[in-house]
């Protein structure tokens, strides 16, 4: 099981539903981690686990900025810092977002950095669940440079 490690979750507002659908049904998990999250996301997420926990609720959500304010850009530099350890971020791929630009942004420095993305429920359950984390498994450094037949 993943602890002791900070996750970013991220969703825009037709997938919040779906995220707090997934964060309830893996409260123990992430309850044992560090939650960071963009603004009204990560107050959805810190309500759905009080509620859980009851009386004796700690949060361990951090709130950035929301997503079209610059969370998304907040999260990326925390990326770059290696800062964060896995990122769930669903996408509303049927929706225009006018802070497009910040979320490849993100997603571009994911990449770089060698962090798991979640990009839907069924790959973030897979991630959090996976006998790797815990372990001494260490990912290797992407390469880049052009491949040679």
């Amino acid at each position: 099981m993943i602890t002791h490690k900070t996750i970013a979750l991220i969703a825009h507002d037709a997938r919040k539903s779906d995220m707090i659908q997934w964060v309830i049904f893996n409260a123990e998990t992430l309850l044992k981690n560090k939650l960071v999250c963009t603004g009204t996301t990560g107050g959805l997420i810190e309500k759905a686990l009080a509620e859980i926990v009851g009386a004796d609720f700690e949060s361990n959500v951090t709130k950035m900025l929301s997503g079209p304010m610059g969370g998304d850009a907040q999260i990326a530099a925390m990326v770059v810092e290696e800062k964060i350890d896995l990122c769930v971020f669903l996408i509303d791929d049927l929706t225009a977002n006018p802070h497009e630009a910040d979320i490849q942004m993100l997603l571009r420095q994911c990449r770089l950095h060698n962090i798991p993305v979640a990009i839907n429920r069924h790959s973030a359950d897979l991630m959090i669940t996976s006998s790797l984390w815990g372990t001494k498994y260490a990912p290797t450094d992407p390469t880049y440079k052009k491949f040679k037949r």
